[in-house]
């Protein structure tokens, strides 16, 4: 790739900092350039026929068609048969997964909502359904010129108005991605795959690990030298400024919508302490974290969000502690919490259960030393946590489909 892709507002909207989400309607006669999104987005075509190339995968647009873009997805309309017209609806997608998963799934039940948006990206609506679909977005669009003219409310009322109104338009947003999430289970659904194009999003869905090149090597079976070029020639911005980028905008949506202190952001975000997040903030904000939260926080105790620090010590500690004979059972003891409570919080983190998260790590590892390495598959086996060889082959052609032996002879590390 030669040219740089320029990447959008790190904001639902630039006129208002502390909008849940912004709504535009877009025209397109002709194809356009391509784009890295920071924030989520979700077109809805009412008119016209084109084809969008999303993450490097193409996809048909026609009237009726939902389609969902990702933080840090990629996206291009290289055809336009007929002249597109489409709503386009940015908002905080972290904040509304975690609603969803919080308040609106009372039965704990695994809801895989990232996962299930990256393989299945576009539904196409009909009939009632769309219609349906398309008066929200006008719900939505009405309440935030709504928003807008509230500035002549009397100053006690204003914020509880903000938060009614927030939580109206949370709904509706919820109310679309439940819809999305319905139809796109009866669809088949295109694995995610490991290309350079995916690298952005992997590295946002992971800020709060210990990222470095040599992870995201063993990920994508790329040289580290490959990777830091691929950033910087689609991006402009080498490896570890992007992934301030990427902090600085996810900590946006935390200062506006939790009352997380910043050593908690830290720790959840990957810099190294609060000192470290607030001289990041001002260097790209122009203001210190802080300082952001107290003028822009919009926010009241209606729909504000508290995670619990242990979900991400639970996380990393799997995480680092792969190798060992590491159980459900001994991991809710280390935590002091119950083995469904640990599954219920690796669902809403990670999006698997104990086992899928755990497995999906060793095949990981696994992957490397197959690639790296001339060890034999038992040895692999039994340096990932594995007890033989059959238990690793049996994992891996569940997360790879294919067999160790297969994977390593017909992949290899991309310089």
């Amino acid at each position: 790739m030669n040219k740089l892709i320029p990447i959008q507002s790190i904001y639902c909207s630039d006129e208002d900092e502390t909008k849940l989400c912004s709504f535009e309607t877009e025209v397109l006669s002709s194809p356009t350039t391509p784009l890295i999104h920071p924030m989520s987005r979700l077109w809805l075509v009412n008119e016209g026929e084109g084809t969008l190339l999303l993450n490097n995968k193409k996809y048909t647009l026609a009237k009726g068609s939902l389609v969902s873009v990702l933080p840090w997805q990629i996206t291009d309309i290289i055809e336009v048969q007929s002249t597109l017209q489409f709503f386009v609806m940015a908002y905080y997608f972290d904040n509304i997964n975690e609603i969803i998963k919080t308040f609106y799934n009372p039965d704990s039940i695994h809801l895989s909502v990232m996962q299930s948006m990256s393989k299945t990206p576009v539904v196409t609506f009909e009939g009632e359904e769309l219609t349906k679909t398309r008066e929200i977005f006008l719900q939505i669009k009405k309440e935030l010129r709504t928003q807008s003219n509230m500035d002549s409310a009397k100053s006690e009322d204003l914020a509880e108005a903000h938060g009614l109104s927030n939580l109206y338009i949370t709904n509706k947003l919820i109310e679309i991605l439940v819809s999305f999430l319905r139809k796109s289970r009866a669809l088949p659904k295109r694995e995610i795959s490991t290309e350079a194009s995916e690298i952005f999003q992997f590295l946002y869905c992971h800020l709060n690990e210990k990222i470095t090149l040599s992870m995201l090597s063993q990920r994508f079976y790329m040289s580290e030298s490959a990777i830091s070029s691929y950033i910087s020639k689609t991006t402009g911005l080498s490896f570890f400024d992007l992934l301030n980028e990427m902090r600085v905008g996810k900590a946006i949506n935390y200062l506006l919508y939790t009352d997380l202190t910043l050593d908690e952001l830290a720790e959840i975000l990957g810099f190294v302490d609060s000192a470290h997040i607030s001289k990041v903030f001002l260097a790209r904000i122009g203001m210190k974290a802080n300082d952001f939260r107290k003028t822009y926080q919009a926010i009241g105790d209606k729909c504000r969000i508290k995670d619990r620090q242990i979900f991400y010590h639970i996380v990393s500690y799997i995480y680092r502690n792969y190798a060992e004979e590491l159980q459900a059972g001994n991991v809710s003891r280390h935590f002091c919490i119950s083995p469904r409570e640990l599954n219920r919080i690796l669902l809403f983190q990670v999006e698997m259960n104990f086992n899928d998260y755990l497995n999906y790590i060793r095949v990981n590892r696994a992957s490397e030393l197959l690639l790296k390495t001339n060890k034999t598959i038992l040895e692999i086996a039994l340096e990932v946590g594995y007890n033989t060889e059959k238990t690793l082959s049996r994992n891996f052609i569940r997360f790879r489909s294919m067999t160790p032996g297969n994977f390593r002879k017909s992949t290899q590390l991309q310089t």
